[in-house]
């Protein structure tokens, strides 16, 4: 039976060092992208004012744009939302003693000097300093559930596991917020939202990983480390792909369906659970063997008790 598991074994640990290469230069133009462009935060961290408008027709942004700098709404960041039709314009704060309402009133009436069609859908307004304390609350959320994450993991495994994990999730964090940086798609507290849920759904892949690795470190008879995670590997291959295809179709209806409202949310999701899957195989598992995991780090050490012998005497 062991001879069947060696032979029919996958190799993933053969490609760790390309893999791990692969996955440093990903993050190193993740963390590039994030200095030098930033992130397009919504109106949940930076605060300000968005107007949806409606149209009859498809919405030239470009004459919008032009309309709107005219009209003392410069600054206006104008995007199309859902479809050509509908349109959502961005506003930093204007002070406290501007309503929202007013700023969405003056802007629609500047929009109907170049076409009367135009037509109010939604406003919203968050104040800056709101802004910046979702800013600084969200970052604390995920902070704090990574340090969780490596106190649960250490405990419940082995420590080099744990940096395993927590290095996978450092890599799937970055990678979102990399991709969301790279395409300029606004990042908001539904994105935020996403992250955690990749988080989570990324830990429980590596946990599965890690207590099969556990498992066969202290059942199969092989002293070769990356021959274990590689049996352990193939053995959860099967679940870990149903988990993740079925995820994925959730997620492509949303993503398709599920309007503009969720789109960023799916798109992170759908990004999240590729990426979560390829780490929780290749990275997590890669930094425990690069750390030096053995077998005997995982084999309980048997304690003899005191008087064993002297109970075992007739």
């Amino acid at each position: 039976m062991q001879l069947l598991k060696l032979k029919d074994t996958i190799r993933f640990m053969a490609a760790r060092k390309l893999t791990m290469a692969f996955s440093a230069l990903l993050i190193i133009a993740s963390i590039a992208s994030m200095t030098i462009r930033g992130l397009n935060f919504g109106l949940d961290f930076t605060g300000g004012t968005a107007v949806e408008v409606g149209f009859s027709q498809p919405a030239d942004l470009k004459k919008i744009r032009s309309v709107l700098a005219e009209n003392g709404f410069a600054d206006a960041s104008v995007q199309l939302f859902g479809t050509s039709q509908e349109v959502l314009v961005r506003l930093a704060p204007r002070g406290d003693d501007v309503k929202a309402e007013e700023i969405g009133n003056q802007l629609v009436a500047a929009l109907q000097q170049a076409d009367s069609s135009v037509e109010m859908r939604r406003i919203e307004f968050v104040g800056p300093s709101v802004g910046e304390d979702l800013k600084e609350q969200g970052g604390l959320a995920m902070l704090t559930a990574l340090i969780c994450i490596l106190l649960y993991v250490a405990f419940r495994f082995e420590w080099r596991f744990a940096i395993g994990a927590v290095a996978a999730l450092f890599h799937d964090v970055i990678l979102t917020m990399g991709l969301f940086s790279i395409l300029d798609l606004e990042f908001d507290l539904t994105i935020l939202a996403a992250i955690l849920a990749v988080i989570g759904y990324s830990l429980n892949d590596t946990i599965v990983v890690s207590d099969r690795i556990r498992e066969n470190f202290r059942k199969v008879r092989i002293d070769d480390t990356i021959e274990i995670i590689n049996i352990s590997l193939t053995q959860t291959l099967n679940r870990t792909l149903v988990t993740s295809i079925t995820t994925i179709l959730v997620l492509v209806a949303l993503f398709v369906w599920g309007g503009q409202t969720i789109h960023g949310f799916a798109t992170a999701l759908l990004f999240g659970v590729f990426i979560g899957t390829y780490s929780s195989v290749y990275v997590a598992s890669s930094v425990a063997v690069a750390m030096g995991v053995s077998k005997e780090d995982l084999i309980p050490v048997e304690v003899e008790k005191e008087g064993a012998d002297l109970d075992a005497m007739p």
